[in-house]
């Protein structure tokens, strides 16, 4: 069948041509890149925070906090509401919140306010997450979806690389209410682009009720296929580890180690090169190995540089240096895992992708609460609480899919769903 325009009607179509297959990726790693972006370029800021509010930094943690339980909650929220009025309209209401939040986030005086309107915040911005995650399986087919999610964390991983580096800059200079006018003009940059060149993927489903027990009965479902929460919980141990290390890495660097902004910044710039790296590298992995494969060597791989950078810290090993080299290995694991696991954990769905969506970030963005919270109220001047939270998400990735590859069996890897293919 010959393609006419792709979703001149909000239906995707069989191909696409290359340019716009990129500008699609383009804009769809831009909206995911949104919640990141916002996480990681006020972290060199922390020290400078607490002073202007008269708090401490461990306090001023609490704000990374209260943005993670937003994400995870507000995932909930908008699942059902993707699957009933489309794509576009609930991620229009999110971006509009979150350009307000950031608002009140540039005038606020004092920490309580700041932990409250990051939570508004969040709550905004985790409607572009759900909704790009779900246009992936709208508009790709499931067998293509790992090297999407893949080129989508190309796109998302220029936030650890320039985020903290612009922050630290622009707070030297401005102070760190300047971040927050940032991403007010990210955000509503990010609404233009989506109302006028992101493509609806998914036609309003009337029949899609939005009362409690269908949306619970829904969730359900999801939650009862087996693929689905075994790569849900894995992803979410590994996100967990990385929140720990985004939430302690300010104290640990720039309180314990006693690095300058700046200096924080280059270095988590530095980080990042490992999990953008190895997540690119995977594209060209899945030609020869399964995603299911691929996250089970990674988890595997992650949980023994864990323990090793646990011991190591817990006995003094590591400097600034050595911390710096283990988590480079640390997140490159991550790297590897988390597309694959993203890939297979929604790969069952098609009707429910939205649902499936949020339920998958919400699931990550909970752990990782738990796990930013866990590093904020067990600072003991080292970076042990850190590290002993990212082992033990690894460690619990690994038992979870040792298990659960047991209970699925063959998972889907692909599907007959029409799909995207470039031309």
């Amino acid at each position: 069948m010959a393609p006419t325009t792709p979703w001149s009607d909000g239906i995707s179509y069989p191909c696409m041509s290359k340019q716009r297959y990129f500008f699609l990726i383009l804009i769809l790693g831009t909206l995911s890149a949104l919640g990141p972006f916002s996480i990681d370029m006020y972290l060199p800021g922390f020290p400078a925070i607490a002073q202007d509010l008269h708090t401490t930094p461990a306090k001023v943690a609490l704000s990374l906090s209260s943005f993670f339980v937003g994400v995870s909650a507000g995932q909930l929220l908008y699942g059902p509401l993707l699957d009933r009025f489309g794509r576009k309209k609930p991620l229009y209401v999110g971006l509009l919140l979150y350009v307000v939040a950031s608002v009140g986030c540039y005038l606020c005086h004092s920490i309580d306010a700041l932990v409250a309107l990051r939570f508004l915040q969040a709550i905004g911005s985790c409607a572009a997450t759900v909704a790009a995650v779900a246009m992936v399986r709208d508009l790709f087919p499931v067998q293509d979806a790992p090297k999407v999610f893949s080129l989508l964390t190309l796109v998302i991983s220029v936030s650890p690389m320039l985020a903290p580096t612009i922050g630290s800059y622009m707070i030297s200079a401005y102070g760190w209410q300047s971040v927050f006018l940032v991403l007010f003009l990210m955000g509503g940059l990010m609404l233009l682009a989506s109302i006028f060149w992101l493509p609806e993927s998914y036609q309003p489903d009337p029949t899609y009720s939005l009362h409690p027990k269908p949306i619970l009965t829904t969730f359900w479902s999801v939650l009862r296929e087996p693929q689905f929460f075994t790569y849900a919980l894995t992803g979410a141990m590994t996100f967990g580890g990385l929140l720990a290390y985004v939430s302690g890495s300010p104290l640990v660097f720039m309180d314990i180690f006693g690095v300058s902004e700046k200096t924080y910044g280059w270095i988590f710039a530095l980080l990042s090169v490992g999990f953008i790296g190895s997540s690119q590298v995977n594209s060209w992995v899945l030609r020869y190995y399964r995603s299911e494969q691929i996250v089970l060597v990674a988890m595997a791989c992650q949980s023994v540089i864990g323990l090793v950078f646990l011991l190591g810290t817990w006995l003094g090993w590591f400097g600034v240096v050595g911390t710096v080299v283990m988590l480079f290995l640390f997140l490159c694991c991550l790297g590897y895992a988390n597309p694959n696991a993203s890939a297979l954990s929604i790969a069952p769905f098609s009707k429910n992708a939205g649902s499936a969506a949020a339920l998958m970030g919400a699931t990550q963005m909970g752990v990782g609460a738990l796990a930013s919270f866990g590093v904020s109220m067990f600072n003991t001047r080292t970076a042990v609480p850190m590290v002993a939270i990212m082992a033990s998400t690894a460690l619990l990735a690994l038992l979870i899919q040792l298990i659960g590859r047991q209970i699925i069996g063959q998972p889907v890897a692909a599907s007959e769903d029409a799909g995207v293919l470039v031309h």
